[in-house]
């Protein structure tokens, strides 16, 4: 089993998220569009999760970028296209 350097980072991201889980109209104030699990499936391929994030490919345009995620209520967040 490899070590995640980045497990105690994330962990304490997902903890700092989910004790005070932003509204969508608070998180689209502060990160601009917000998605629900329906918007985030009909605008992006996921490619793989690792909390607070989820890794994506737009499907308008197929930029393959990063969303941040809190879990309740379920929304993605802060999307960041890769720097290729």
């Amino acid at each position: 089993m490899s070590h995640d350097p980045t497990e105690g980072i994330r962990r304490e991201m997902i903890n700092k998220i989910n004790a005070d889980p932003g509204s969508r109209e608070a998180l689209e104030a502060e990160f601009g569009k917000v998605w629900d699990t329906t918007e985030l499936q009909s605008d992006f391929q996921a490619i793989g999760f690792m909390a607070p994030f989820i890794v994506v490919r737009r499907r308008a345009d197929g930029v393959k970028g990063s969303l941040t995620f809190q879990q309740s209520p379920r929304l993605y967040y802060d999307f960041r296209p890769e720097n290729d």
